[in-house]
């Protein structure tokens, strides 16, 4: 099984466990070896996962506002562990193909094989919530078919990206491509550089 396909895999299975509880404040099942990169796939699934529904809670037209702004500050933190997270997962491919011989007519790729992860980890959570919504019996027949149709595209989406990354991971190891990690350098969150936080 080629990286891209276990990584997706993991994130099958991250996605199932959340929703054994289906409580964004429940304790992760964490199966593998945390410091492992199955753990740490898994990992960072796990915050997507709470995220995704973080983002369905703050959208209750009426949810108390302290309650929303609450949720606004905890969905903050969870963007930065996921950013810390992938360029986590970077720096583990950037060591792994550290001794590869570089062609030298090798290119870069338009994103890292880690970003690249993070969306097939998006994809994971689409995926088996447009399923549930393909399946609901109290929904319109309308509705199923409609999220049958969207299925069918992520589906393809998966199948796409899927061989994508992997293809990049050949690619790197075979010194075709090379890789960079870029620091996101996100200023909001950042008391030095915004200035809301610097003016206080």
């Amino acid at each position: 099984m080629k990286f891209a396909e276990k990584a997706y895999s993991i994130f099958e299975q991250s996605v199932a466990d959340y929703h054994i509880d289906d409580d964004v404040d429940a304790v992760s099942r964490q199966p593998y070896e945390p410091t492992s990169i199955e753990g740490v796939l898994y990992a960072k699934n796990r915050i997507d996962a709470v995220q995704w529904h973080l983002e369905d809670i703050i959208r209750d037209p009426e949810i108390d506002p302290v309650a929303a702004l609450a949720l606004k500050r905890r969905i903050d933190k969870s963007n930065q562990d996921r950013t810390d997270m992938v360029e986590e997962l970077d720096s583990y491919f950037r060591d792994l193909y550290k001794d590869v011989a570089v062609a030298p007519d090798a290119t870069i790729n338009t994103e890292s094989p880690a970003w690249a992860l993070d969306r097939l980890s998006i994809l994971a959570l689409k995926i088996y919530h447009m399923q549930a919504e393909a399946a609901r019996t109290d929904a319109s027949e309308a509705h199923r078919a409609k999220c049958a149709a969207k299925l069918a595209v992520l589906l393809e989406q998966r199948a796409d990206l899927t061989e994508a990354v992997d293809t990049l991971l050949d690619d790197i190891a075979a010194g075709r491509k090379y890789m960079k990690v870029y620091r996101q350098m996100k200023m909001y969150n950042d008391t030095d550089t915004n200035p809301v936080l610097y003016k206080k």
